[in-house]
């Protein structure tokens, strides 16, 4: 597995672009990945200082081993190649681009982004991409859109725009994003990127933020897109391991660690053959342990 495979990205918080204090403080709150966003949370007036504001925090906080993304204004607005090149150049790692309806768009973006990695000596190829999918022609075109480039890490549902797109709008059970839930869902995997869920705005529903966070988990989401630190342990509890699928992931890596140790090419637990998607299933089910502490340094289950 790839370290891109590897990544858990269970939660992504958007942070403000024009906001410092929650620039300053986005890596603190332990999110897999912070999206500054210099699209729906900027006015126009503000937009050159919150590029610059993000740019000045990429440059000087040090976020640690936090994906930093960031959601640029779309290819049809005057900010968007401002947007790109000053991103590129602070080093962020992933690039969002809001309301993506084709595979065009994101050949598109990718050019710019070539252009500026050239123009300031960064490695081409280094800054990655994601799509966030909007509208109804985005959710048919969603698995052309997630294998567009070699560079795109997932593709994520904004169900806002999509719900007003459809005319309709969000309700408490969410059956109106079944369906592009699972295109979406389908068209990452697919590909082999990875599917972000829709923000949950309602703060004081904790209820039914943790009944759409299981749901989303249950239909195989990588992660939700967040607006508030407090719901990423909410996330984290969801998303975090049984004990029995622990020990099972265990006995599957310690299967893996004797065959080599035979030199056999043919992985075996319990008298029956493992497949790589069950060694697969066995390494995220150990990442994701690990990063819900409920293992120690060897793999182990941590009992309460």
């Amino acid at each position: 597995m790839s370290d891109n495979e590897q990544r858990l990205r269970r939660t992504m918080m958007f942070v403000p672009g024009n906001n410092p204090a929650m620039l300053k403080d986005a890596g603190i709150y332990g999110a897999d990945s912070v999206m500054f966003d210099l699209e729906d949370a900027v006015s126009l007036a503000e937009k050159d200082s919150a590029r610059n504001l993000v740019y000045q925090a990429l440059k000087t906080v040090d976020y640690g081993n936090t994906e930093l993304v960031v959601r640029i204004n779309g290819l049809d607005t005057e900010f968007y190649k401002d947007d790109v090149y000053a991103m590129v150049k602070a080093g962020i790692d992933v690039i969002r681009l809001p309301k993506t309806e084709t595979a065009d768009m994101i050949h598109e973006l990718e050019a710019v982004v070539v252009e500026a990695e050239k123009k300031f000596g960064r490695e081409v190829g280094s800054t990655n991409l994601m799509a966030a999918i909007e509208s109804a022609k985005g959710v048919l075109n969603a698995n052309e859109i997630a294998g567009a480039s070699d560079r795109m890490i997932g593709i994520a549902l904004s169900a806002e725009d999509y719900t007003t797109d459809m005319k309709t709008h969000r309700y408490p059970d969410g059956r109106e994003l079944d369906f592009a839930r699972n295109m979406i869902l389908h068209a990452a995997r697919a590909n082999d990127i990875a599917a972000f869920d829709t923000v949950f705005t309602n703060m004081n529903d904790t209820e039914g933020f943790m009944r759409e966070t299981e749901y989303i988990h249950q239909l195989g989401y990588d992660g939700k897109s967040l607006v508030n630190p407090r719901q990423i342990p909410m996330v984290n509890q969801v998303y975090a391991p049984t004990k029995k699928e622990i020990e099972n992931a265990r006995g599957v890596i310690h299967a893996i660690e004797e065959a080599k140790i035979k030199g056999s090419g043919v992985i075996s637990m319990n008298g029956q053959m493992v497949d790589r998607p069950v060694v697969l299933r066995a390494q995220r089910v150990m990442n994701l342990a690990k990063a819900s502490n409920l293992v120690d340094e060897e793999g182990n289950y941590i009992e309460e």
